[in-house]
């Protein structure tokens, strides 16, 4: 295979042309905004500082957070806040599928923090979100990128069992670099949730980040892997560092790289991978529906 040209950043170095986003205009923009914060609700868009949030809330959607917006995992690339966690709300099903219904929203995607120190790592809350939502809007389908349940597979099967059609775990990283980028999980682990969700029935979707070090010779293993772990949708998008206490940026990946990361995911048996550099789990998530 050969290497195709990368950008190596410095202090010095503006993100490529090929970075640039749509700045938050427009009706539905606002309408979105309006909802989020009358239900007091959180979205991975703005605790996580996506790119791509002026362009999916001016289509009128977004990604809610659900469990709060403290996450009790540390990873290097994240924007969430970490911490302990406060009370989590018992009402927030109900308002979460509320904003889903006022917004009209034909696929919603739904993604929570860490709360390790639940029992139930937040199953229950998970159970009634999904539950919520398809009582008020039957007709929306549903995505759930839900965390890493440190090997708690009841809460996994309570997490996955409310009847959303996509469950979606990240990966994030490859193997060698999940002692600095995902400290508090373990790839293997990761991937034995994948194939039990997929053992459960569900249509399985991961994503992973470049730029962060990994070598192309690691993301194909990552691809053979979650491939033989029953993975059906994988997302590929540029890593964007958050602050400067953050893992840095390592080097730019080029949108020809992504385009050859595409048709490798696919040769592997991949059903579908999206991949670019604004790609994020949750970017155009209906497209494989």
């Amino acid at each position: 295979m050969i290497e195709l040209p990368q950008i190596n950043p410095t202090a010095n170095t503006r993100k490529p042309d090929w970075l640039r986003v749509k700045l938050p205009i427009g009706e539905k923009y606002t309408n979105v905004r309006k909802i989020v914060d009358e239900y007091k609700l959180h979205t991975i868009c703005q605790s996580g500082n996506c790119p791509n949030m002026g362009e999916c809330w001016g289509e009128g959607t977004a990604t809610f957070m659900i469990l709060g917006n403290v996450c009790t995992r540390s990873c290097t690339f994240c924007a969430v806040a970490t911490g302990r966690p406060p009370e989590y709300d018992e009402d927030e099903p109900r308002r979460v599928a509320e904003a889903i219904r006022l917004m009209k929203v034909k696929h919603a995607v739904i993604t929570s923090v860490n709360r390790d120190e639940l029992k139930d790592k937040g199953a229950e809350i998970w159970y009634q979100t999904v539950r919520a939502v398809k009582e008020s809007t039957p007709q929306t389908t549903i995505e759930t990128l839900i965390p890493d349940t440190k090997g708690n597979w009841d809460a996994l099967i309570r997490m996955i069992e409310a009847g959303q059609e996509v469950v979606s775990h990240n990966m994030e990283t490859v193997a060698s670099l999940y002692r600095y980028v995902r400290p508090q999980a373990k790839y293997e682990r990761s991937l034995e949730q994948i194939q039990r969700t997929k053992d459960f029935g569900k249509r399985t979707k991961s994503g992973i980040m470049l730029g962060l070090g990994e070598k192309q010779d690691e993301v194909f293993k990552a691809m053979d892997d979650l491939v033989a772990h029953g993975l059906d949708v994988l997302t590929l998008g540029q890593y964007l560092q958050p602050t400067k206490m953050h893992h840095e940026v390592i080097e730019w990946i080029h949108p020809d790289t992504f385009a050859m990361y595409k048709e490798e995911g696919l040769k592997r048996g991949l059903a579908y991978v999206e991949s670019g550099a604004l790609v994020r789990s949750s970017y155009h998530a209906e497209r494989h529906i």
